[in-house]
């Protein structure tokens, strides 16, 4: 008995640090991509908005705000789905309903890469565009005035943002299981056209 207790607390740690490694190279991966992506996007989203107008770049200030709101949403609802009830949609061969059981197992990368990874992009873009709007709005004033205007239009940005973010959570939370199945359906769709295109 005492031999295969010793064996079994032998084994326990050996997973541990197989679990730490991963998480570890998840993380520096992780990483390195956001780095690499801001930097990227950043450069782009500069030099492309720099000659746009107020409306092109209040547009584009909208879309990425949802952008960040959406990729939120699901960032919540991949952590909160009852998985039980889509590995019951996947037995049934329910179209998408593998893919949300697929996102459901990576919850953990999933919503780092939709709360982190998106976040940060569209954070770092509606921050650009918020600049071009408020070099548009402040043509004629005085320092002064475009302080106060650069400030109100970042604490616009920041408030849409962090509103819709909260008031995306307690969607993702109670309609958890929906969203990932949409989700599962639409990663299916894409599969299913790329490959035929192929």
């Amino acid at each position: 008995m005492d031999s295969i207790i010793s064996d079994n607390s032998e084994k326990k740690p050996k997973k541990q640090k197989q679990k730490k490694k991963s998480n570890v190279g998840w993380v520096i991966k992780i990483t390195i991509i956001t780095f690499i992506i801001s930097v990227f996007l950043y450069v782009i989203s500069s030099t492309a908005l720099s000659n746009a107008g107020f409306i092109v770049a209040f547009c584009v200030l909208v879309i990425f705000i949802l952008i960040g709101v959406i990729f939120d949403i699901i960032g919540v609802a991949v952590t909160s789905a009852d998985v039980k009830i889509l590995h019951s949609m996947a037995a049934k061969k329910v179209f998408g309903a593998k893919q949300a059981v697929s996102l459901a197992k990576n919850a953990e990368k999933v919503s780092n890469f939709c709360n982190d990874v998106i976040g940060d992009i569209a954070g770092v873009i509606s921050g650009t565009c918020g600049a071009i709007i408020v070099a548009h709005l402040v043509s004629g004033f005085n320092s002064l005035s475009e302080n106060v205007l650069g400030m109100f239009v970042t604490a616009i940005v920041a408030a849409l943002t962090v509103g819709g973010k909260a008031m995306g959570k307690s969607i993702a939370i109670n309609k958890s299981d929906k969203i990932l199945f949409f989700v599962g359906k639409v990663i299916a769709f894409s599969t299913f056209k790329f490959i035929r295109r192929k």
